[in-house]
């Protein structure tokens, strides 16, 4: 563990660094973010990340980071839980979007274990904290396997039922090329999540055939065509791990491998904020379906506290 630097909050944040299996990798403590990921014989990160700790205080606040308590968005920043209505920090229009501006990805994380090839990150959430009701932890366990696999396992309780959804919400762009043009993507879903223009889901849950977000085959991505910032259903509940997706670029091919009943899917047409071209990553993040508090349709966000929420999502990687 070395030293990386002081976030705008004054705290201390550090460098965890991972090898074994074919991959080496770079956490650190803000947010338990994944900073680097690279894979042996090609010379390149094929994560989006940054060397000065300035930019996840701003435009790459959510790069690579565990987004939660609750990732996405709940629709008027607001939800009814057991009865008891809650009301949070509404910072995307209306809606609240991931957790706000406290959510776990600002804050630095408790290294709980580091070996040379797996460091376990928790950190601990008030009752009260940004709304959200129950004294909270969630522990990121991040692990290296042969051949060449990422492994998180996000657990979660509470003391209190609350709503819980942490996300990882790395942007990959596997080729080390400006932008995602001519990667090719499969998705292993038969329906996605319309939205509104506010980018939250209508309530439809639509089938993917016939439509343009249909990914089931390997297509190539054209930046924009479609314009990428929904849910594809991979199932209505969690499910034991199954690989759900393939992106592909540069030689260098990601298999992507989850629990849970969604996966997010964003083009990254925003990242020249981040001094980046537009759409240089595509941010792919395992979840729950978005705005689940108002639709009942979808799975449910609740956490009671005789449960553990649990979440295992893979990366495995290969090149040609």
């Amino acid at each position: 563990m070395t030293p990386f630097g002081i976030d705008a909050a004054g705290h201390a944040v550090h460098r965890l660094r991972l090898a074994g299996g074919g991959l080496s990798v770079d956490l650190l403590t803000r947010g338990s973010i994944l900073r680097a990921v690279r894979l042996d014989r090609v010379d390149r990160n094929l994560t989006l990340g940054s060397d000065d700790l300035a930019d996840y205080d701003g435009a790459m606040r959510y790069f690579g980071a565990i987004v939660g308590p609750v990732a996405n968005r709940i629709a008027g920043a607001r939800a009814i839980i057991d009865g008891a209505e809650y009301r949070f920090g509404a910072n995307d229009g209306r809606a609240m979007l991931h957790s706000g501006r406290h959510g776990t990805q600002f804050r630095v994380w408790e290294v709980v274990e580091q070996d040379t090839d797996a460091a376990t990150l928790g950190i601990d959430l008030a009752d009260g904290a940004d709304g959200f009701p129950g004294n909270r932890r969630i522990v990121a366990r991040w692990s290296l396997h042969g051949p060449a696999t990422l492994r998180l396992e996000l657990t979660a309780t509470t003391d209190e039922p609350t709503l819980m959804n942490p996300v990882n919400h790395s942007y990959w762009n596997l080729a080390g090329t400006p932008d995602i043009a001519g990667h090719r993507l499969r998705v292993a879903a038969g329906h996605w999540l319309p939205t509104h223009d506010d980018a939250l889901p209508t309530g439809e849950i639509a089938p993917s055939a016939g439509s343009d977000h249909d990914f089931r085959a390997a297509r190539a991505l054209e930046p924009g065509q479609p314009p990428l910032d929904h849910n594809f259903c991979l199932s209505m509940e969690d499910a034991a791990l199954r690989e759900v997706l393939e992106l592909a670029g540069g030689g260098v091919t990601m298999r992507m491998a989850t629990t849970s009943p969604g996966v997010q899917l964003f083009d990254g047409r925003d990242t020249d904020s981040a001094g980046l071209s537009p759409y240089a990553g595509l941010a792919i993040e395992a979840q729950r379906w978005p705005d689940a508090p108002h639709q009942p349709a979808f799975p449910t966000f609740r956490l009671a506290p005789q449960e553990t929420f649990r979440q295992v999502t893979e990366w495995r990687f290969a090149a040609d």
